[in-house]
């Protein structure tokens, strides 16, 4: 005899469907309704896993107006939207351990608990209480660089690039061929010049 025929299938199924039909079909538990509860909805809140049994009608008016957050306040729901998106499981903020807790409050240190300081730098005053640098001042300018820097219309602050920049803006400004040849401004250019030599003579540039 061969089991895996399909002859035995049709048996099994028709066994089961005939099984099926004969078992009598719960009735709509809505109030006054004698037709058959096919459908199922939810009980609500706390009871999870239960369920009314209503004809299409009746579960369509109930599901219009089942609400899993009736009788709750707007900061329980809030509270409940957050705690789902771990599932409702505890949680811990990170780094909190009791035992290491205890052993800071003790002012112990261990391997799990305090970390030692042996330089200091994490207590008040050491590493990490300490102010930044000073950013390095720069060294006093001459007189003569001083009345060079005047000369280009800059003041005692301005670093080599801010030098370079103006004398070159100066010397185009000043120079004859910008001026259609008018050789008036010559005396202006040739003090440019001379300013920018003392300056670079002086280290600033």
């Amino acid at each position: 005899m061969n089991l895996n025929s399909p002859l035995f299938d049709r048996i099994r199924t028709r066994r089961k469907a005939e099984e099926a039909s004969s078992v009598p079909k719960a009735g709509c538990q809505h109030p006054g309704c004698a037709a058959a509860g096919e459908y199922r909805a939810p009980k609500g809140r706390d009871r999870e896993g239960e369920y009314f049994k209503f004809c299409l009608d009746h579960v369509k008016e109930y599901n219009a107006s089942y609400n899993y957050f009736a009788g709750m306040s707007d900061d329980a729901v809030a509270k409940y939207q957050k705690e789902s998106v771990i599932g409702h499981r505890p949680t811990w903020g990170m780094g909190v351990n009791s035992a290491a807790a205890k052993a800071a409050a003790a002012g112990a240190t261990s391997d799990h608990g305090v970390y030692e300081d042996p330089l200091g730098l994490f207590r008040a005053g050491g590493f990490a209480g300490r102010a930044a640098p000073e950013p390095e001042r720069r060294r006093g300018v001459g007189p003569v660089a001083k009345r060079a820097l005047d000369t280009l219309d800059l003041d005692e602050n301005a670093d080599a690039v801010a030098i370079k920049t103006k004398f070159k803006i100066l010397v185009k400004r000043f120079h004859p061929d910008m001026n259609g040849g008018d050789r008036t401004t010559e005396d202006r250019l040739r003090e440019i010049i001379d300013a920018y030599n003392t300056l670079k003579a002086s280290g600033l540039v």
